[in-house]
């Protein structure tokens, strides 16, 4: 059976504490002049936290950014161009929840002929206690993991992330940014006898199912590096960050009682969305991580991921039910044409 990292919400807000006292080694390496003038920078969960921070210093950068979004529009973008003072932002929703319109949004942005050439998957949900989408899949592995999956599959198929299998191989690569949390470290390895499965669980169970889905997400895009990527060159950056302690309204659902707890925790100890946005910039915009791939940074340190997100079997084998999975709940999926071994 999977399980994560920590027993309960206030040990694992605490783990974050620690966080704040460690040398910051790239911290210097991110400069005004790492800018995204003339990139194309779609966030998913902008309209608020540290998507909403993300999306606000793209835009400061220069960039033009698309917000994700399945609330707040107009008004998270408008909040964005008035901090930003750049009009290039434009909202767009989509509920990530469901593959219907996951499938409409990125029909959409291949209509409209868009190319993307910064990707941030940054939505997310913890839910205190099960429920269903749509679909009939758990709500946290649905947007948490399976999104994350659905949406980079149809934008690299259809050429919105330019890439070399769908024959529009961009002069600099694109970079896809997968938002994760260093609560993976420690979680058990993918129970694949289980994955996709849907049972009822409370509290604990949440708070190991995140730490636990941020694993399978970043095994995951370790084995979409390595698709995409063969023989030495860089087609398309994949990189995960844990953008350390945030202070954020994820807990909004919780209990009130552990919603007072963790809110008093999380504004004494936690970093602004803001400062939290600053190590995914540079993972966006530096120039040193131009052409790098299925690289961690933890803030802003280099680190290794669990050893277990780095085995290529699991990799594989992680692909291959996730798309089973997908094509018992859609009825339209893109051709699989990534290489693989």
């Amino acid at each position: 059976m999977s399980h994560g990292r920590f027993q309960n919400p206030v040990s694992a807000a605490m783990a974050g504490f620690a966080d704040h006292f460690r040398k910051q080694e790239l911290a210097d390496h991110l400069t005004d002049a790492d800018h995204l003038v003339g990139r194309t920078c779609l966030v998913t969960g902008a309209n608020r936290g540290l998507g909403f921070a993300i999306a606000t210093e793209f835009a400061r950068r220069g960039g033009r950014v698309l917000m994700a979004c399945r609330s707040d529009i107009p008004g998270a973008g408008e909040r964005v161009k008035e901090l930003s003072k750049s009009q290039k932002v434009e909202m767009l929703p989509v509920d990530l929840s469901d593959v219907d319109a996951i499938r409409a949004f990125c029909a959409q942005l291949k209509e409209r002929g868009e190319t993307l050439d910064v990707v941030v998957l940054n939505a997310g949900v913890t839910p205190p206690t099960s429920n269903h989408t749509r679909q009939g899949q758990d709500r946290m592995f649905a947007v948490n993991y399976l999104a994350n999956v659905i949406l980079t599959r149809r934008l690299l198929a259809s050429g919105v992330i330019p890439n070399e299998t769908a024959g529009n191989r961009a002069r600099k690569p694109p970079r896809i940014i997968f938002i994760s949390s260093d609560s993976h470290q420690g979680a058990s390895a993918i129970d694949f006898d289980e994955f996709g499965s849907t049972a009822p669980y409370g509290v604990t169970k949440a708070i190991h199912n995140y730490s636990y889905f941020k694993l399978v997400l970043n095994t995951y895009a370790t084995e979409l590096s390595r698709r995409l990527n063969r023989d030495g060159r860089v087609d398309v950056s994949v990189n995960v960050i844990c953008p350390g302690p945030v202070n954020t309204d994820i807990i909004r659902d919780a209990p009130f009682l552990l919603r007072l707890v963790l809110r008093g925790i999380f504004t004494l100890v936690f970093q602004p969305p803001a400062k939290a946005a600053l190590p995914v910039a540079f993972l966006a915009a530096a120039k040193e991580m131009a052409g790098t791939t299925n690289e961690y940074l933890h803030m802003f340190n280099k680190k290794r991921m669990d050893e277990k997100c780095y085995d290529a079997r699991a990799g594989a084998l992680l692909w291959q039910r996730s798309m089973e999975l997908w094509s018992r709940i859609d009825r339209d999926l893109p051709e699989d044409r990534l290489p693989h071994d």
